[in-house]
């Protein structure tokens, strides 16, 4: 199928998508989306033709345990709802920990990058298959950015997304952007990604904006797309015409005239490169794979995905082999994103906070590492801050105390109580919420 020319789509930006010229179809985030209805943007497009591929985040196919049946049956009604011709997901974990090793259970809240080993490339090829049955329609999967890497590996990341491909049937979605934040961040040559990997099995691809910072490449989705990025996109297309390519945008959403800009730079890159003949290229051999591999691949790899999630989030020793430095800058920058998406999903945090909430939930975060969810995340929070008699201001505690107690309670509060907590803040001289 062809997709041609696409953008991420997202509720800040959604009038803007959709008055976009030579918008051929969007993405949207599968755990964003109901399962049982639409957004009536998405709507409008799809009324339009404009097709929609949901773009999964929280699966976590590289961890060790197998995908979690409530979340594959999500990420399914969402395709049927959207009619979608496949899903994707991403080559990365998410959680790590829990009874398989013994260990509590913790959430990163970003999609952490899998070790290039052949424990992670078999645990990896299982917990795809079963997504594969799982699923209604075809399953592409992402190369993720990362800050650091594993120790020891033994594939470079062409050779196992060729292995995974060759073992499972699964398409690939290829983030060029991606590509280029591994090269600045590991070293690692995105030409020589490219000639190992099989890109006949690209289902689309992406191209997102990032920043370097101290020599680390941040892939914000929150800047612009640097040339860097689009000569990688000019590599690929060099070497193959996926069937789309599209544009993602998450944060600090510019104008209209700068998103079409973009667009018109991703095509005159793409259009430019296919007329530029290919080297001729053969692809290198499969690596040798070990023999004698004895089973336990799941326990050795959740034992290791757990140590540095641990030190990620709950300030454990660093796992050995790794660079302290670069965990450092990952640590901050999970707990960063936490703060964050925390404000989004409960942006009555900040306002009751000010200024205080960024210094008061990284504060809270190394020490309170994440285990459930962001929404739990967010009443976890409050609830610490009220324990230690938080904020100062009586009046700020006063409305964190309701809103904790609104949020935490089975259902919402009864009309009563909305109006007497209106009185009590009108009389306090403050605007209820």
């Amino acid at each position: 199928m062809k997709l041609g020319t696409g953008i991420g789509w997202r509720p800040e930006i959604k009038d803007t998508v959709e008055a976009l010229p030579g918008i051929d179809w969007v993405e949207a985030v599968a755990e964003n989306l109901c399962a049982d209805h639409l957004p009536a943007p998405l709507v409008r497009l799809r009324e339009r033709g404009v097709t929609v591929v949901p773009h999964g985040v929280s699966l976590g196919l590289g961890g060790a345990d197998r995908p979690d049946a409530g979340r594959l049956a999500g990420l399914a009604a969402r395709a049927a709802l959207l009619d979608a011709p496949l899903v994707t997901e991403h080559i990365a974990f998410v959680r790590a920990g829990g009874p398989l090793t013994a260990s509590p259970g913790l959430e990163a809240g970003h999609l952490l990058p899998v070790p290039r080993t052949w424990d992670a490339l078999e645990v990896l090829c299982e917990n795809v298959r079963i997504a594969q049955d799982s699923l209604p329609v075809p399953l592409a999967l992402e190369n993720i950015a990362a800050l650091i890497s594993w120790p020891d590996e033994e594939l470079t990341e062409g050779q196992f997304l060729a292995e995974l491909v060759e073992r499972t049937g699964v398409r690939l979605l290829i983030d060029v952007a991606n590509l280029h934040t591994n090269h600045v961040n590991r070293g690692e040559d995105p030409a020589q990604a490219l000639d190992e990997l099989p890109v006949e099995a690209i289902a689309y691809v992406h191209v997102a904006g990032g920043v370097e910072k101290d020599g680390v490449w941040h892939d914000t989705h929150a800047h612009p797309v640097t040339r860097p990025v689009l000569d990688v996109l000019a590599e690929l297309r060099s070497r193959v015409d996926p069937p789309g390519v599209l544009l993602e945008r998450d944060d600090d959403f510019p104008s209209a005239a700068e998103l079409a800009g973009e667009l018109t730079a991703i095509r005159a890159t793409w259009a430019a490169a296919a007329g530029v003949p290919a080297p001729a290229r053969q692809r290198p051999a499969r690596p040798p794979e070990p023999a004698g591999r004895t089973a336990g691949a799941r326990e050795r790899v959740g034992a290791a995905q757990s140590a540095l999630l641990s030190s990620l989030v709950a300030g454990t020793p660093a796992p050995a082999g790794f660079d302290h430095r670069r965990l450092g800058v990952q640590s901050r920058a999970l707990a960063a994103k936490r703060a964050e998406v925390v404000a989004k999903v409960a942006p009555e945090l900040p306002e009751i906070l000010g200024d205080g909430y960024r210094e008061a939930f990284l504060a809270y975060a190394r020490t309170r590492p994440m285990s459930a969810g962001y929404r739990r995340d967010a009443l976890d929070f409050a609830e610490r801050l009220l324990i230690a008699g938080r904020p100062a201001d009586e009046a700020s505690r006063i409305r964190l105390t309701h809103w904790w107690q609104d949020r935490a309670a089975p259902r919402p509060p009864r009309r009563r109580t909305r109006l007497a907590r209106a009185a009590r803040a009108a009389l306090m001289g403050r605007c209820p919420r």
